[in-house]
C-alpha cells in the first residue's frame, strides 16, 4: 500500500455502489482508495443480501422444479432430501469466491483499500480506525459516501436474532423452520416467503397496505396474491403487527386489521423485512454542511451533497435502494469528478426485479400513476398461459403488462409476473431508454419459441393486433 494518503477520490463503504465507482475511478486516471469497515468487501448486496438470498432462491426453484419431472418423463429413485448445511456451505463458498473477484479488481486498479470505519473530519480529511486497531488519515480531493443500509426493526419489537429476526438472520438459520411470519411484502419479504415455502415451512405472509407488493402495478398486487396463496401461503393485508410474545421455542405475533380485528399467529421465527435505513451514523456528517433530510443524504443530479467535493450514492440518498442503481450513480459522481461529460440518470427507466417464485419484474410508471400523471393510457397485457415456451417449460402463470401514452404511443411502464421475468425486463429498459413507442417494440422482430416473444405480443395486444390471444 502507498505510504502516501493523499488521493483524487475516497470512497467510503465497499458495496456494489461503492467499489463500482473505485474502478470506475481508477479507470479514468483517479487515484483512489476505498474504506470498508466489513470483513471484506462487497457490502450489504453480497454479503447478506442480494448474492445470498439469490443462490437460496435458486437453490429452492432447481428443488421446486423436481417435482416437475415426470412430466418430461425422467423418474428419481427416490425423494430429494434438502441437505441444508451443503445448502449453506454452497451460499457462503459463492460469497468468498465474489468477494475475492472484488479484492482482484482492486489490485488490478491499484486502489488502497483501507479496512476500518471512516469518518469525515472536513476540509477533506478522513479518519480511519481500523479493524485492526491502527488508524489513518486520508486527504480527499473528492469523497464519495456510499455506506449503505441496514433492515429496519420495528421499535416495539426486540431484534434477538433468533425467534425474531431481519434479513441479515433469515440468510443464516441453523435449519429450516417449521413455520415462520414474515411482516412486509416488498422484494425482500416476498423473497424470504418464497424461499422457505418451497424448502416446506408454512409460512405466513403480512402486509400492513391494503395489497401485496404495494409498489408494484395493482394488477401484478392481486395475480401475486392470487399466486401466492395458490402456494398455501397465508398472506394477510391491510394487516399491522401490534407486537410478539417470544418464548424459547416460538413466536406469537399479534395482529390488527383495517377493520379494527385483531388476530394471533403462532410460528417458529417471525422475520421483519418492513424496509431499510440509511447508515449515516458516525460519519461525520456533522463536521461537514451536510443536512439529513428523513434520514437521507440530499444530493443534486450528479450526486453531490451540500459539502463542497463530497458525493453520495446509492441507499444513503433518497432513491431507490437498488444494488444496480447504486452502481450506475457510482459511476456518474466519480465520472463527474473527473470532469468528464456526463448525463444526469433517469429513474424513470431503473427496474425493479423481485426473484420470487414467480418473478417480478417493472420498470416506468404503473397504469395507475401514468393516470394520475395526466396521460391518456392504453394498455396491452399478454398472459404466459398463450406463450409456447412457457408452456414447454411448464410455468405459465403471470403476464406481460404494457403501459402506454394513447396520443404518442410512447412506452411508460411495463410489468411483468411470470417465469424469467427479471431477465425479461432489460428489454423494456432499453426500449424505454431509448423512447421506444409499442408500435416499434411489436415491429422489431423476436425469435420463436421464446418467453422474449411475449412481449412483442402484449406491444399487439395494445394496437388490437395480437395474434395468440
Amino acid at each position: 500500500m502507498s505510504a502516501d494518503r493523499t488521493y483524487d477520490v475516497v470512497v467510503i463503504g465497499a458495496g456494489p455502489g461503492g467499489y463500482v465507482a473505485a474502478v470506475r475511478a481508477a479507470q479514468v486516471g483517479l487515484k483512489t482508495a476505498i474504506v470498508e469497515k466489513d470483513k471484506a468487501l462487497g457490502g450489504t448486496c453480497l454479503l447478506r443480501g442480494c448474492i445470498p438470498t439469490k443462490f437460496l432462491l435458486q437453490a429452492a426453484t432447481h428443488y421446486d422444479e423436481t417435482k416437475n419431472f415426470k412430466r418430461f418423463g425422467l423418474e428419481l429413485p427416490g425423494e430429494i432430501l434438502i441437505n441444508w448445511d451443503q445448502t449453506m456451505k454452497e451460499k457462503t463458498k459463492t460469497v468468498k469466491k465474489l468477494t475475492g473477484a472484488i479484492a482482484g479488481l482492486m489490485k488490478k486498479g491499484k486502489i488502497d483499500v483501507f479496512a476500518g470505519h471512516g469518518t469525515l473530519q472536513g476540509g477533506g480529511k478522513i479518519s480511519v480506525k481500523l479493524n485492526d486497531g491502527g488508524s489513518e488519515t486520508l486527504t480527499a480531493k473528492n469523497t464519495l459516501i456510499a455506506t449503505g443500509s441496514y433492515p429496519k426493526m420495528l421499535p416495539f419489537l426486540n431484534r434477538d436474532g433468533k425467534r425474531v429476526i431481519t434479513s441479515d438472520e433469515a440468510l443464516e438459520l441453523p435449519s429450516i423452520p417449521e413455520s415462520l411470519i414474515v411482516v412486509g411484502s416488498g422484494a425482500v419479504g416476498s423473497e424470504f416467503a418464497s424461499i422457505y415455502n418451497s424448502f416446506g415451512s408454512k409460512v405466513t405472509l403480512v402486509e400492513a397496505l391494503p395489497r401485496m407488493m404495494p409498489l408494484e402495478d395493482e394488477d401484478i398486487s392481486t395475480a401475486m396474491l392470487k399466486s401466492y396463496k395458490k402456494r398455501k401461503i397465508d398472506v394477510l393485508i391491510d394487516t399491522a403487527i401490534q407486537g410478539a410474545d417470544v418464548t424459547d421455542k416460538s413466536v406469537t405475533a399479534h395482529f390488527k386489521n383495517g377493520k379494527g380485528e385483531e388476530s394471533s399467529v403462532e410460528a417458529e421465527v417471525l422475520l421483519i423485512a418492513v424496509g431499510r435505513g440509511p447508515v449515516t451514523e458516525g460519519l461525520g456528517l456533522e463536521n461537514t454542511a451536510i443536512q439529513l433530510d428523513r434520514g437521507f443524504i440530499p444530493v443534486d443530479a450528479y450526486m453531490q451533497t451540500a459539502e463542497a467535493g463530497v458525493y453520495a450514492i446509492g441507499d444513503v440518498v433518497p432513491t431507490a435502494g437498488l444494488a444496480h442503481l447504486a452502481s450506475k450513480e457510482g459511476v456518474l459522481a466519480v465520472e463527474h469528478m473527473a470532469g468528464h461529460e456526463v448525463r444526469p440518470i433517469r429513474y424513470e427507466t431503473v427496474p425493479n426485479a423481485v426473484y420470487c417464485e414467480p418473478e417480478v419484474a417493472s420498470v416506468g410508471l404503473t397504469e395507475a400513476n401514468a393516470k394520475a400523471a395526466g396521460h391518456d393510457v392504453k394498455v396491452g397485457k399478454f398472459p404466459f398461459t398463450h406463450s409456447s415456451k412457457a408452456m414447454i417449460a411448464g410455468h405459465q402463470e403471470g403476464f406481460i403488462k404494457i403501459v402506454a401514452d394513447s396520443k404518442y404511443d410512447e412506452v411508460l411502464g411495463v410489468h411483468i409476473m411470470g417465469p424469467k421475468a427479471t431477465e425479461l425486463i432489460a428489454e423494456a429498459v432499453v426500449g424505454m431508454t431509448l423512447e421506444t413507442t409499442t408500435e416499434e417494440m411489436f415491429r422489431a422482430i423476436h425469435p420463436h419459441p421464446t418467453l422474449s416473444e411475449s412481449v412483442m405480443e402484449a406491444a399487439e395486444n395494445l394496437h388490437g393486433e395480437s395474434i395468440h390471444i
